[in-house]
């Protein structure tokens, strides 16, 4: 297993556990239980109740197998979120208490060698989160059209300059690693416009091309369809969000769903909080009931 120095911090912890653990000898899950941060202070707060982790990132997975190992309310589970009804049929279990999916990319997946996720560290171009699954940021890099890279960063990335970075890419190939496509970016980019952005000017980029990857939203509209049959009545559904992509599916989804009503948020981390862990600036928690 890679390593590397800093720890994974959950975000909003303590309001994770206030708004999902309603039911004692509940039965919970976490469909992105990451290196098990959330999962920890869940099970530990309710030791009668049975928690469910999963995560489609077998590196990641092994963090939280040894962070949890010494639980015995957890079972863990190598697959994607959007296989909840496969697990659960698998444990013979039809209705859940309360279900949690956390979509930001955890510190691992950023911080670990080899991973590709991150512009600060020249590494070959992959972002994936299953690692057994084919395509790689390499391959969308690489081998799409101009016009479907600039389509993937204007709507993922939210990027003004998605055509000027489409171009810059193309006429750049073969892109191998990602500072060869921060350069790429940096190229399609006024210098006035590198200078007055708060981020980093690749940031957008890079989200547009690691959700294009993993085939994030489409994910997670497959799972927001699915997830609220599994719930018991008064069932919880916590969603926490970290771009306003993410949100406005979570936002939509909540508000029409006859399924369900908003019970909490957005709720946002305090200033505390942000101070001690800077990545969780921008998230945002949503929970929902199952009526």
């Amino acid at each position: 297993m890679r390593k590397y120095p800093e720890k994974h911090i959950p975000v909003m912890p303590n309001e994770v556990v206030k708004y999902l653990l309603w039911k004692k000898e509940g039965i919970y899950v976490d469909c992105t239980v990451g290196e098990g941060g959330h999962m920890l202070l869940l099970a530990e707060t309710s030791p009668d109740s049975y928690f469910i982790g999963i995560d489609i990132d077998s590196e990641v997975l092994q963090i939280a197998e040894n962070k949890l190992a010494h639980l015995k309310n957890v079972t863990l589970f190598k697959s994607s979120y959007t296989d909840l009804p496969v697990i659960l049929k698998l444990l013979s279990i039809q209705k859940v208490s309360g279900i949690l999916i956390d979509l930001g990319i955890s510190t691992f997946q950023i911080k670990a060698e080899g991973r590709g996720f991150s512009f600060n560290v020249d590494e070959p171009l992959d972002m994936r989160m299953n690692l057994e699954q084919a395509k790689t940021a390499h391959d969308v890099v690489n081998t799409y059209s101009e016009e479907k890279l600039a389509d993937i960063i204007f709507q993922y990335g939210e990027e003004r300059f998605a055509r000027k970075i489409a171009k810059k890419i193309v006429e750049n190939r073969p892109i191998n690693t990602t500072f060869e496509l921060v350069e790429a970016i940096k190229k399609a980019l006024p210098y006035s416009e590198i200078r007055k952005r708060k981020r980093h000017f690749a940031t957008k980029t890079f989200q547009a091309i690691r959700i294009e990857v993993n085939s994030e939203l489409d994910n997670i509209k497959k799972f927001l369809e699915i997830a609220p049959d599994y719930l018991e009545k008064n069932g919880r559904l916590a969603i926490i969000t970290f771009h306003s992509l993410e949100d406005r599916l979570a936002k939509h989804f909540i508000r029409n769903d006859p399924r369900l009503k908003q019970i909490a948020g957005p709720l946002k981390p305090s200033e505390n909080e942000i101070k001690n862990n800077p990545r969780a600036r921008s998230a945002k928690l949503r929970i929902a009931e199952r009526i």
